[in-house]
């Protein structure tokens, strides 16, 4: 069975971009079991596809795929120059101010610290939530996870870097058990004609729930 032809968000003869679920593997991880990763999935309609980024088992929304080992090489070559992706986040407590950046180092994969810039922007503030728009300049592991989490307002419901006391409130209280961070959008220059590609993903239903909720709550 082909993938849902509604979670198709961009296709030509070299990229693919596909709406990634909440819940779902990029590719085959430790300690992760259930349905197939994406790429297997995308492999038996497109067998030369290869992954070029990745997203969180939890984080929802777009994700571009190479469909050949050209594609692939000439994106990484270039080391995403240009890249930017725009995530949503729903973040514990209420951030004062409207604009900000996270300029700290973050662990590498391999050893020592790299530079890390994610900047942000208040959308709305709730009780004791705030929701925000956030663009990394750089890609690194769990990067907008753990730069939210140093300045003491960590992602509702994280388990890895968020407070449990408050998970606890929030899941009893609203019935979310997952964090909430979605890839809402990736701009970047194509591999081959250089054209700027602009790809979005709509909310995934359960994140647009909550945030009527809290909304809601707020009132």
């Amino acid at each position: 069975m082909p993938i849902a032809s509604d979670r198709i968000l961009y296709e030509d003869e070299h990229l693919l971009a596909v709406n990634k679920l909440c819940g779902e593997l990029v590719v085959k991880g430790k300690g992760k079991v259930g349905k197939l990763p994406l790429l297997d999935f995308l492999k038996q309609d497109y067998p030369g596809i290869k992954a070029i980024h990745r997203l969180d088992f939890e984080t929802s929304g777009v994700v571009v795929f190479a469909k050949n080992a050209e594609v692939e090489r000439k994106i990484l070559s270039n080391k995403f120059d240009q890249w930017r992706k725009t995530y949503t986040a729903l973040l514990m407590g209420r951030i004062a101010k409207k604009q900000g950046a996270i300029r700290k180092k973050l662990p590498a994969r391999e050893r020592g610290l790299v530079e890390a810039e994610t900047l942000y922007t208040v959308l709305d503030l709730f009780g004791n939530s705030t929701l925000v728009e956030c663009v990394i300049t750089t890609g690194r592991h769990h990067q907008i996870r753990r730069h939210f989490a140093s300045i003491d307002h960590p992602l509702v419901l994280d388990r890895e870097y968020g407070h449990g006391k408050f998970n606890q409130l929030f899941r009893q209280e609203l019935g979310f058990s997952k964090f909430f961070l979605h890839a809402a959008e990736i701009s970047f220059p194509h591999p081959m004609t250089e054209e700027i590609v602009r790809i979005k993903a709509p909310m995934p239903k359960s994140f647009a729930a909550c945030v009527k909720k809290l909304r809601t709550l707020a009132q």
